[in-house]
This record gives structure tokens, sequence and C-alpha cells, in this order.
């Protein structure tokens, strides 16, 4: 229990340390500045999502809360954002507002999960070109999302898909209310231009909110319809804490919510875990990426049963934070502790707040996510990653997020395999073509006939292993005996392994023999496992390439190579370095051994020893 506490234990637990009452000052006001920041934008991203707006503000309170709580990084800001506007609201439409919640539920789940599997460090393997052709996919999507809000248009419900929108804007030219288009592109200027200098005390998107609203107030906007504000289309916010809701759903609904269920975890730790490197290099610190998802996951499992949407790391809101003093989770829970507050005393005035001002703040956070210049480089990059990164924002924006994101990933993996298989080597070499050190060169040593070797260089998997079947067909030799050099392969998977075991078995059954010369540790550790050395025979596993050829010519009934008679010191060297390479093995072994709970073996003989 207490190596589990010391595993998973929040950031929060870490403060309480030496915590005096000049840092609760200064972490209190970096969390009236995140608040000031996180109101706007936590209703403007509920309403595109297609929830009610004081959901966005529940999902800020709660999930901001307990992300910062529970989290493994000492500054995230929790909340909604822009990343799950998208598949937020096509859930919804889908499966209505319970199925969301469900579904978030499960995301929540799912973290916790790879949190307590302790698979925060491989969502960093995701590559850039598909993260951030995810982003610029959602970015664009948030602009579309906002066709209805910024133009006025008088219609029931938005589609879902990207081209529809398009299409919907196409068609309603002439249902274009040029009062909202003024007040919208009023907001988006206002809140786009205003100076970053005074975006410190207080946040453009707040100021534009503020006179907007005011505007509506003076000038009797609201009344009649003429420009749609939250009390307009919403009949306000709810004044108080959300009651608790447990989902309902069939066991049908809840296998189709398992995908974007998927979906919305992978978004949320990607995030998360992006927020939270670039925090710690403003810091100089470093966060617990498996402790970050626990937290993250909680949020989102604690979250839907009060009507919150899905919750993860907010960047801007993070990097405010932190600019503002910030340095402990208690500001993230400042945060969210004034956000109730301003729910509970100011709920009557949001009603004043236009919608076409919160398309605006959309507007600008999306463009905002991405640098749109990103394309223009693409050129530059390799054929393989603009090719991944065309083919994830397309299907971002014209398919389904979820189906993106699968095939992202997939891309991903593929993409790492080519990598990793475009290092790896496998080469026939002898006495001539052989580039090792002095130590390991087959420079000056006599190789029998009937002997090849094969050199491996890199990791020995799947993507690797038809590499050596085509070298053993180029060579067009039938050797009797085989040595694979695997001095430079660092990992093997159970294909490399398997790759082995079909080699030995074809050269076994013509009466040939395979011999491994220098295994690494891993390696070593995943042929003793699945018993490969024994099958081989434990003496054709050799320390080196000297002990691999002498032990080539005790098979082919050769004596031994005899040093020269004027070179005392050569050989005793060479015995020296024998019997330290024996020794080697012999303790790679037994390691394995005790790992595997199996006997010690007798140690590999060397070439002094095999008769």
């Amino acid at each position: 229990m207490s190596a589990f506490h010391t595993a998973y234990r929040p950031r929060l637990l870490d403060a309480w340390k030496n915590y005096s009452w000049a840092r609760l000052r200064t972490d209190a006001l970096a969390g009236l500045n995140v608040m000031v920041i996180a109101f706007p934008l936590s209703i403007a991203f509920a309403i595109a999502s297609g929830v009610k707006p004081e959901q966005g503000l529940f999902t800020a309170i709660i999930g901001g809360g307990l992300v910062a709580a529970l989290g493994g990084s000492s500054v995230q800001i929790g909340g909604p954002t822009g990343a799950f506007v998208v598949i937020t609201y096509s859930v919804l439409q889908r499966f209505g507002l319970d199925g969301l919640l469900l579904c978030t539920l499960m995301a929540g789940g799912i973290l916790c999960v790879m949190g307590l599997a302790r698979m925060g460090s491989v969502i960093r393997f995701i590559p850039y070109p598909v993260s951030r052709a995810f982003t610029k996919g959602i970015a664009l999507l948030i602009l579309s999302s906002q066709v209805k809000n910024f133009f006025g248009l008088r219609v029931e419900k938005l589609p879902v898909g990207f081209a529809d929108k398009m299409k919907l804007l196409v068609t309603h030219l002439d249902a274009i209310h040029w009062p909202t288009v003024a007040l919208a592109a009023g907001s988006l200027l206002i809140v786009g231009l205003w100076p970053k200098k005074l975006s410190r005390f207080v946040p453009g998107s707040m100021v534009g909110l503020v006179v907007a609203s005011v505007a509506v107030v003076l000038f009797g906007l609201q009344a009649n319809g003429q420009i749609a504000t939250i009390g307009s289309e919403f009949g306000g916010i709810a004044r108080g804490f959300p009651s608790f809701h447990l989902p309902v759903a069939d066991l049908p609904m809840a296998r189709e919510l398992v995908q974007p269920a998927f979906t919305i975890a992978l978004l949320v730790a990607m995030q998360a875990l992006l927020c939270a490197v670039v925090t710690d290099g403003m810091l100089d610190e470093r966060h617990d990426s498996n402790q970050e998802l626990i937290g993250q996951g909680v949020a989102n499992v604690v979250g839907p049963l009060f009507g919150c949407i899905p919750v993860t790391g907010a960047i801007a809101r993070s990097l405010s934070n932190v600019r503002a003093g910030g340095r402990t989770p208690v500001a993230g829970l400042a945060h969210a502790l004034l956000l109730l507050a301003v729910l509970l005393i100011a709920a009557p005035l949001v009603s004043y707040i236009p919608l076409a001002t919160l398309s605006a703040i959309l507007v600008v956070a999306a463009y905002r996510m991405v640098s749109w210049k990103q394309f223009a480089r693409l050129s530059r990059w390799p054929l393989s990653d603009s090719s991944v990164f065309l083919a994830t924002f397309i299907l971002t924006v014209l398919a389904d997020l979820t189906v993106a994101v699968e095939v992202g990933v997939v891309l991903a993996a593929l993409l790492m395999v080519k990598r990793i298989s475009e290092t790896s080597q496998i080469t026939a070499v002898d006495e001539s073509s052989e580039t090792e050190g002095s130590h390991h060169s087959l420079i000056g040593k006599e190789i029998p006939d009937g002997v090849l070797i094969f050199r491996v260089f890199g990791a020995f998997f799947f993507g690797v292993v038809d590499k050596l079947d085509d070298e053993l067909k180029r060579t067009k030799q039938e050797p009797d005996i085989l040595i694979l050099r695997i001095r430079k392969v660092l990992a093997i998977d159970a294909t490399g392994l398997q790759a082995l075991e079909d080699l030995h078995a074809k050269l076994r059954a013509k009466g040939k023999q395979l011999i491994i010369s220098a295994p690494h540790t891993q390696p070593l550790f995943v042929m003793e496992k699945a018993g490969f050395l024994d099958r081989i025979g434990r003496e054709n596993i050799c320390p080196h390439i000297d002990a691999a050829l002498a032990r080539a010519r005790v098979i082919l009934g050769l004596p031994p190579v005899s040093a020269p008679t004027d070179a005392p010191e050569a050989l005793r060297a060479e015995k020296q370095q024998l019997e330290s390479a024996r020794r080697e093995l012999t303790a790679a072994l037994e390691r394995t051994n005790r790992i595997l709970g199996e006997p010690e073996p007798a140690p590999p003989a060397t070439s002094g020893q095999e008769k």
C-alpha cells in the first residue's frame, strides 16, 4: 500500500509542505485572474457543444477543482476546451444528453485505467504530424460551428458535418441578420485586438463580453428578439449547485459509446499532458504524467454525475495561471471556488450576454489554437509525415473525429514502425567487410568454410523480420553454420523471436546449426523466458564473436586456432577478454533465471573449455 501511495501521489499533498500565507495570497490572485478568463470561455464552449451555458461553468468548477486536487501537475487548470466541441456536439445529437454524460463518464474510467497502468509516457509517442492535424482540424470545425450565432441565422438545429454547415450558410445567405453580424464583428475586434499587456489584468474576452452585454441593455437589443442572448435562447442560467444525476442508457447504446469514449479519453490525455509539458518548461519542473491521467480520469467520472461535459487541461488558462504567479494546485482550486461564487451571485446578469459575442470569442480561440502557417511548411517535411498530417486533417474535417483519431493513431504506429525499420539493418559480413572495433572485428580472424556471419543492427521486431529473409535469399548460400551477431540489438519482440525459432528449425532440419553471438540483456531475457536457449542449446549462445567462431570450429570438428608463439602477451590479453565476457554472460543468465525463479544454469563454455 505504501508503494501505491508513493507511485500515485497528487501534487496538492506536496504543496502543503512549507505553505505560507504569502503563497496563499499569490495563488488566490492567480486563481482570480484565471477565473476571469475561464468564465466567458466555459459558457461559450458549453453553448458550442450543444448544452446549457451553466453546464460549462459546472465543468470548470467541478472538473477544474478535481484536476487541481488530484492531478500530477502543480499549475494545471482544468475545464471545458475547444478540442471537445466537435465530438461533444456529435455525441449529443446522436445519443442525447444522457448518452453524452455516460460517454464522458466512460472516458474518465479509461483515463483512470491508463494512469494506473502507467501509460502516461506512451501518449507522448503520438507523432507531431498527427497531434497537429487533430488540432488544426478541430479549430476549423469550431469556426464552422459558429456559423449560426455569428451570422444570426434562424435555424433550429445546426448540422454536425462540416460540409452540411457550409451548405447551410450558402443556402441561408439571404437570412443573415446584419445587426447580429455587426455586434459579432465588433466583439471580434475587441477580443482579437485587445493589447497583450492589458491581458495580464483583464482578458479581451471578458472586456468584449461586458461591453456587448452593456450595449444590449442600454439599447434594448434583447427586446423583440433583435439580438439572441443567453436569456432569450436558454431562459438564463440556473442559480446554485447542480443536483446529482446518474446517466441512464441501455446496453446497445453503451456499446456504441465505447468508440467515442476512447476518442474523448485520448484527446483529454493528449491535451492535458501537452499542457503539463508546456508549463513544466516555464517553471523548470517535472509533472507526474500517470497521476495527471488519474486526476483527469476522476474529474471526468465525477463531473458527468452533475451534468458536466468533458474536462481537460486548458493550455491558455494554465499559462495565464503561471504568468499570474500561480505555483501550486491551490490556484486551480481558487479558480474553481471563485467561479462558483460568480455563478451564485451574478447568475441573473448572464442572461444579457449576446450569443454573437460568445461566437466571436470562440472564433478568436479557434484561430489562436494553431499556427496556420504550418500548411506552408508541409512541403519541407518528409513525404510520409506530410501525408499522415493531411490524411488526419482531412478525416477530422470531412469525416468524423472518432474515425480521424483511430486512423491517426494507426498511422502514427505505422510511421513509427517505418522509422525503426529504416534504422535496423541485417547484413552479411566477413573479414573484408566488417567495420566493428578492434576487439569485435573479424579482420585477422579465420572464418571456417561453411560458416556465414550476419550482423543485426537496431531493434529486431516484426517490422524487420522480412529483412532477415531477404538477406538469406540474397547470399544464395547454404551455410553449415549461421552466426547471428546481435551485439547491437537492444530489443526483440515476439515476432523477432519467432523468426529466430523458424530459422533455427529450418537449419536444424537440414542438419545445420545456428549460433547467437553477444546478446544484450533484453533479448537474452526474452529468449530465456520462451525456452529458446534450451532449444538452440546454451552452448550456442556465445558472449562475443571469438567465442562464436570457436564454437563453430568445435561443431565442424576443426582444431582450435592456435595463437602465435611469439605473442604471449596478446594471448594472455585474449584469454582475459574471453574470461571477462564469459563472466558477463553468466551473470546475465543468472539474473534472468532469478527473475524467472528457475535454477541457475551451468556457465556457457568458452572456446578453451569446449571439446
